[in-house]
């Protein structure tokens, strides 16, 4: 039975009733079996809290996303470049997640989970459309599903950009699909339109418009001399010129795109450590070979993996480079599977913007990278199997080794996901399988911080200041434990040296807000104010620094001033403290009323404060 006669065997109408009588009722059955098996393998991840490492900026520490779906916040997502980012959707989704289930971390876990099985049925769908061969879509979709590399992207609340884009990305390809069958600016509108919102949520697909042309390729068979026309979707034939002036409205989204990027990441300070060409180009060739390689074998995943293209050994990157040339041969002299050229180069290009040959962070790769790319290498390798599979002495064995293969992946992944219960646990795995993880180590001294365990965490920054000496927030947490033990002249030095070291903004405007608090404790109110204003300047956002000035502004009795800013605190991050502070400084200011009105919101924050008698009123003298 040749393979055109399989696939028109399992797709045709049979006179048999039930689930499978038709191809509508096993897309259907497909649809649910693929929801069911991805919501029971992350299920464990609705029971998990927030982690320390940009959960926080992205959710439990801003006050733009707590707000929920307001005008402000819609303003402030339209044109904020927080987190050296351009990502309004993205902050909306966690805006409109606050105003469903406020700080309670279960409702952003599920929101993840959601949007990815999703994507699982997206893909499926996509692929059962465009080439109407069922069971490999389905393969390659249960793979999107269960595969250990993707476990970042949906267990982080702070990847929900990840998931989020790759939604709307999977939108545009189907939206393409619909303009393929009938080009016309209606059409080509929706494609852009999509294109954009996933733009909006994060700016890796400035790739889009490339895929789209792979797909002219295969599956949809739209160019001339090429390509043979898709059986699956009547489409008509373009030349290659005019295939690549479609995309150029789409080149231009993703252009600007890009140019806001960049921005936001040079202000954000993104590009703050930089490194020579030659090592970005060594980590690219290594990263290219440790996705596949973990992609074959999902070992050894951690939440960051240390930029570290000096100890990288030679034979390694030469062997990645030898078989990335040995893949893209043997893709060529089997180019007449047209499925193998566009996996491949889909797995290749749409990597572009992460490999690090344009260095952002300090990471050398990331696992939440990998999330889309991998769709080429699952689609590749499916489709090639399916082939082979085709002979009927072959079926079994495939069916067999397919369905051992997704047990498996889902068991490493139902691993993998334990592994993001808290801060310490995944900070603690990250270490197991790094080594010299100067991020890692910081983040697991925070993490103990957050417990209360300050003596445990002190070696963990001392460690991570070793291992990368121009770390500055290491330095910043060293001086937390100066500060915290009374030793407030090496606090402030040890602040002064993180300020002499390269840093984004924020980390700056923490180091400046930090020594402000020192010198505040020492008595220098001068300096400290002046350090304050510093962080203000940086961040005017920042908490510490405004909760600050209105402390130091209180010590000189200037308690109009200091109500300002104690009511700016509050709104900023609301906390019974911080209603307090404001309640004093309103009653010494003469404002009973408002003074009342603070006190009551710290009772609604701490609600044990009720038995404590309230801030007595004052009437305004003559």
């Amino acid at each position: 039975m040749s393979k055109v006669e399989l696939e028109v065997k399992l797709t045709a109408p049979s006179s048999r009733s039930g689930a499978f009588s038709s191809p509508g009722k096993r897309t259907l059955v497909f649809c649910l079996l693929l929801a069911a098996v991805t919501l029971l393998v992350y299920n464990p991840a609705n029971h998990y809290g927030f982690i320390d490492y940009d959960d926080g900026r992205y959710v439990y520490e801003n006050h733009h996303v707590q707000a929920g779906v307001t005008w402000d916040t819609f303003k402030w997502a339209f044109t904020s470049t927080d987190q050296a980012n351009w990502h309004p959707l993205t902050w909306l989704s966690h805006a409109l997640d606050c105003q469903l289930f406020g700080l309670k971390p279960a409702g952003h876990h599920l929101t993840n989970i959601l949007l990815h099985t999703l994507n699982v049925l997206l893909l499926f769908l996509l692929l059962a459309r465009s080439t109407r061969r069922l069971v490999p879509s389905l393969f390659a979709a249960a793979l999107f599903a269960v595969h250990p590399l993707n476990v970042e992207s949906v267990v982080w609340v702070a990847e929900r950009k990840n998931v989020l884009s790759t939604t709307f990305f999977l939108l545009t390809l189907a939206a393409y699909g619909w303009y393929a069958c009938r080009p016309g600016w209606r059409r080509y509108l929706a494609v852009c339109g999509l294109l954009a919102c996933g733009l909006a949520s994060k700016p890796m697909l400035v790739t889009a418009p490339l895929a789209l042309l792979l797909l002219d390729y295969w599956p949809l068979g739209r160019i001339t001399n090429w390509s043979t026309p898709s059986e699956a979707i009547p489409v008509r034939q373009f030349s290659v010129v005019r295939l690549l002036s479609e995309k150029l409205p789409l080149l231009l989204l993703a252009a600007a795109s890009s140019a806001i990027t960049l921005r936001a990441q040079r202000s954000g300070g993104a590009f703050g450590l930089t490194y020579p060409l030659a090592d970005r180009l060594k980590n690219a060739i290594g990263s290219y070979g440790a996705y596949l390689w973990k992609t074959i074998w999902p070992a050894h995943l951690a939440l960051f993996y240390p930029y570290n293209a000096h100890s990288v050994a030679t034979w390694k990157v030469a062997s990645s480079a030898l078989f990335l040339v040995a893949v893209s041969y043997a893709v060529w002299r089997s180019r007449s599977r047209r499925y193998l050229v566009v996996g491949w180069l889909w797995f290749l290009g749409t990597l572009i913007p992460v490999i690090g040959i344009v260095q952002v962070g300090s990471q050398s790769m990331a696992d939440r990278y990998a999330y889309i790319p991998l769709i080429g290498i699952f689609v590749m390798s499916t489709w090639f199997v399916a082939d082979w599979a085709a002979k009927p002495s072959f079926r079994l064995p495939s069916f067999v080794i397919a369905g051992v293969l997704l047990v498996a992946l889902s068991v490493a992944t139902y691993r993998q996901i334990g592994y993001w219960s808290d801060s310490v646990t995944v900070w603690s795995h990250t270490l197991q399988v790094t080594g010299n993880n100067w991020v890692a180590d910081n983040n697991m001294g925070e993490a103990l911080v957050q417990l209360n365990r300050i003596e445990d965490a002190y070696p963990y920054f001392v460690k991570s200041a070793q291992e990368a000496p121009i770390n500055a927030v290491a330095q910043l947490n060293i001086g937390a434990y100066f500060q915290t033990h009374g030793r407030g002249q090496e606090a402030i030095a040890q602040y002064q040296l993180a300020l002499r070291l390269p840093a984004e903004p924020t980390t700056r405007a923490t180091a400046y807000a930090d020594l402000g608090e020192a010198y505040f404790d020492s008595g220098d109110y001068a300096s400290s104010r002046s350090n304050y204003e510093q962080a203000l300047r940086l961040d005017p956002e920042r908490v510490s620094a405004v909760r600050g000035m209105g402390r130091l502004l209180q010590e000189q009795g200037r308690w109009e001033e200091a109500a300002r800013y104690f009511a700016f605190a509050v709104q900023l991050q609301p906390s019974a403290h911080g209603y307090l502070e404001l309640a004093k400084a309103l009653i010494q200011a003469n404002h009973p009323d408002e003074a009342m009105l603070a006190w009551q919101h710290a009772v609604q924050e701490q609600p044990s404060l009720a038995n404590l008698p309230a801030p007595r009123t004052a009437t305004r003298q003559p």
